[in-house]
């Protein structure tokens, strides 16, 4: 029997996205259909929706760097205040709650308020909070934020080595 008490962790990151684009046009890319589109590396299988797209109670699956496969449920998708909420599950890791808000910041750009609450399970989530490190939370969501306005711009993917 292990001696040694697991004590679960939790951590929160925030940053704010600039996308430019309005937020009638940000907000239905915040799917993970669409994310498919602009996200190099994106990856999903949908398990549960009845549109097909993002909306509340559905749930879709995604590879979780090798081990199983993170579960998410999407918690909040309203349209008229442009919030959507996953909470996500990867078994024996961690659980997580992603907030994301766009808010007008003009006419013809976006504010895109990310925030990601990480809580372990396990000492393998601790193992993962204690590497989520801001430099690697930002380089993730700079990237996003990057490519979002690549293709808005394009029409393309960005390529995570371009």
């Amino acid at each position: 029997m292990n001696t040694k008490a697991f004590r679960p962790e939790r951590i929160t990151r925030k940053y704010r996205q600039t996308i430019n684009a309005a937020p009638h046009v940000v907000f239905p890319l915040l799917c993970p259909v669409r994310e498919a589109e602009w996200l190099d590396g994106w990856r999903y299988e949908m398990i549960y929706s009845d549109s097909g797209l993002v909306e509340e109670g559905a749930v879709f699956r995604t590879p979780h760097h090798g081990d199983t496969d993170t579960i998410w449920v999407v918690t909040k998708h309203d349209v008229k205040t442009a919030e959507v909420e996953f909470t996500r599950f990867t078994p024996n890791a961690t659980t997580c709650v992603l907030k994301i808000a766009v808010i007008s910041k003009d006419e013809n750009n976006a504010y895109v308020d990310i925030a990601y609450t990480y809580t372990s399970l396990s000492p393998e989530g601790n193992s993962f909070i204690e590497n989520f490190t801001e430099e690697t939370f930002l380089e993730a969501v700079i990237f996003w934020e990057k490519s979002m306005n690549y293709f808005l711009e394009t029409g393309q993917q960005l390529k995570k080595n371009e």
